[in-house]
């Protein structure tokens, strides 16, 4: 993948202590409560918290006709209290079977996993986070995903 500049980076002042941030990343009940745009639910199924750990969630929205749902899976591959979280990510299926984004309607360049790099500093009383998306474009629906979350995540912690 290329230079982190062409990917979805989000930088965020929280005003909360790095414990509480941290506990939102890595605890999977309130992981679930924050993640994922508004209009969301998400689903929480597999958390293995531990460098090699599985994670699985589903995002899900009721819709009028029908229930939509996007399945997620990925491996924890760095965790160190309470500064930097690295996982990765890919579409799957509710058994866990990997999709290709192109199968979801996903440009074709789209690689099949993706990494997310959170690292967080604190200052003041407050938490200062950077979040790295690797394989999502900037500018992308993927990113505006992320801010909506992570304004559900601001309200959660003020």
């Amino acid at each position: 993948m290329s230079n982190d500049s062409d990917w979805v980076n989000i930088q965020r002042t929280f005003d909360a202590a790095i414990d509480d941030v941290w506990s939102k990343w890595t605890d999977a009940a309130q992981f679930g409560s924050w993640y994922g745009p508004r209009g969301m639910t998400v689903i929480v199924e597999t958390w293995d918290l531990k460098v090699g750990g599985i994670r699985k969630v589903c995002m899900q929205m009721q819709r009028p006709d029908r229930k939509m749902q996007m399945w997620f899976t990925g491996v924890f591959k760095e965790i160190s209290a309470p500064r930097r979280l690295v996982y990765t990510e890919a579409m799957c299926d509710e058994s866990g079977t990997l999709i290709p984004p192109a199968a979801m309607g996903l440009p074709p360049e789209t690689p099949d996993i993706t990494e997310v790099i959170v690292d967080l500093a604190e200052n003041g009383g407050r938490t200062e986070m950077t979040m790295v998306h690797r394989g999502v474009p900037a500018g992308t629906a993927g990113e505006g995903g992320w801010l909506q979350a992570f304004d559900k995540l601001a309200t959660q912690l003020a």
